[in-house]
């Protein structure tokens, strides 16, 4: 009768002519976040074609179909709390959970009692950083970073400064590396933590992580790597590279969004003071109950990246040479800001000589890209990385980072080399710059007068 009851409510529902909807691989919402019509798309102020091309993953990626089918159950049927120990649905909930657990601690080569699940990266960093310095606040009052790392980390720092500790910003050389002779110079007796982005989100360059690692080791400090953009994307093996503790990110490897993980060496075990306090969770370093669907996700998107990471780094390389060769093969003043050697192919940060970043940006509307990290898009000024690397202000201003990932299409790269050059090349005909440069005027010898 329940059945019946419900099959009869639900063709209501489908014949009804205001629930027609278009699919589409985004998910269904009540209210439509913009308005859509015959001409195109109106969201903002701003009015394209149609949905833009995705070349942002360094942002976020778009869940992997076999992800969410993973997760799906967990949602529906097995919905138990897995911290409930006395019934059917906790105890498949608690197994969907460990199974996971064992996933993420396999693609980083790891026990699955070394991961603990948390929020995401940022909560990692937090723990990391933060957790760390204050349980050992009695004998260790130093940190080692860099000065381009994730704004969570810098943060993170920065409150530890505002409580007394120390911190060591160390700077970067004009490809983003950091330079290992200052990091060992910069230890100091009382040095608590060293942290350093594996895979910078901005520029996308690898840093010398198993040589920091055993810089580490040698003098007996605990090193913490934010991983986010590492996971998945480039092969990582936490005692190869003598990691203490590493955080973790489930949306940047067709993951769902909210779900996280912090790696934590037991042997030698590494201690942190927890930075939430409640129900005892996560070996009492994270409390809360944990999301058995997000969980269950992450673990399924660590086993597919494992499986396929190697297939995925060719042909994203494959994209990345075709999408910089194809923009340099018909505009000059194009530079790639970061090593050209040690980076991840699928992040790829170009600055246009002569042209204006936001008026670009704005002109790519039919392609999603950024001008740097999502956590600082909102601010006009420019990149305090590109800065740290010594980029020259006017094109740190020009600066796109291209993000290509699992499901980027070879029509999605041409297309989008086909609209960058169009929109450079319409900005370089307004600038009066590239005018003068066209006609030999060195314009860093201009003596501009003031009015």
């Amino acid at each position: 009768m329940t059945s019946k009851v419900l099959t009869v409510a639900l063709r209501r529902i489908i014949l009804k002519p205001s629930h027609l909807r278009r699919f589409s691989t985004a998910a269904a919402v009540a209210v439509e976040p913009y308005q859509e019509d015959a001409s195109g798309i109106t969201m903002k102020g701003v009015k394209i074609s149609g949905r833009p091309l995705y070349l942002d993953m360094q942002a976020t990626s778009p869940v992997d179909p076999r992800v969410l089918d993973a997760m799906l159950p967990y949602y529906l049927s097995r919905y138990g709390n897995p911290h409930s120990r006395t019934h059917l649905y906790g105890w498949e909930s608690d197994k969907a959970v460990e199974s996971a657990r064992a996933q993420v601690a396999a693609l980083i080569k790891t026990s699955p009692k070394e991961i603990i699940f948390t929020s995401g990266a940022t909560e990692s960093n937090n723990i990391s950083v933060k957790g760390v310095m204050h349980f050992y606040r009695d004998k260790k009052k130093h940190v080692i970073t860099t000065q381009t790392e994730h704004k969570c980390v810098l943060d993170s720092c920065r409150h530890l400064q505002q409580e007394g500790f120390e911190i060591t910003y160390l700077p970067v050389e004009s490809d983003g590396l950091i330079d290992l002779n200052k990091l060992q110079d910069a230890i100091r007796p009382n040095t608590g933590l060293v942290s350093v982005m594996m895979v910078n989100n901005e520029i996308g360059v690898i840093q010398p992580v198993e040589e920091i690692g055993k810089i580490c080791k040698e003098f007996n400090v605990p090193f913490h790597t934010d991983a986010a953009q590492a996971l998945g994307k480039i092969p990582i093996d936490v005692d190869k590279m003598n990691i203490s503790l590493m955080s973790l990110s489930g949306h940047k490897i067709y993951g769902p969004k909210g779900i996280g993980a912090l790696y934590m060496r037991r042997r030698p075990r590494i201690r942190v003071e927890p930075q939430m306090n409640g129900g005892g969770q996560e070996r009492g370093i994270r409390s809360g109950t944990v999301p058995t669907p997000l969980v269950v996700g992450f673990g399924a998107a660590c086993e597919l990246a494992m499986k396929e990471m190697a297939y995925d780094d060719v042909r994203i390389k494959a994209l990345q040479e075709r999408l910089l060769n194809g923009i340099r093969q018909k505009l000059d003043g194009v530079v790639v800001n970061g090593s050209v050697k040690r980076r991840y192919a699928g992040n790829l940060n170009l600055s246009f000589a002569y042209v204006e970043g936001e008026s670009l940006l704005m002109g790519l509307k039919e392609v999603a890209v950024s001008s740097g990290s999502a956590c600082t898009s909102a601010s006009l000024e420019p990149s305090y990385v590109l800065r740290a690397l010594g980029v020259d202000e006017d094109m740190a201003h020009t600066s796109i980072r291209y993000g290509i990932g699992r499901f980027t299409t070879e029509e999605e790269i041409d297309r989008s080399v086909e609209l960058t050059v169009k929109q450079v090349e319409k900005l370089r005909e307004m600038s009066p710059l590239y005018e003068m440069v066209k006609e030999g005027i060195d314009i860093k010898s201009i003596q501009w007068a003031q009015h």
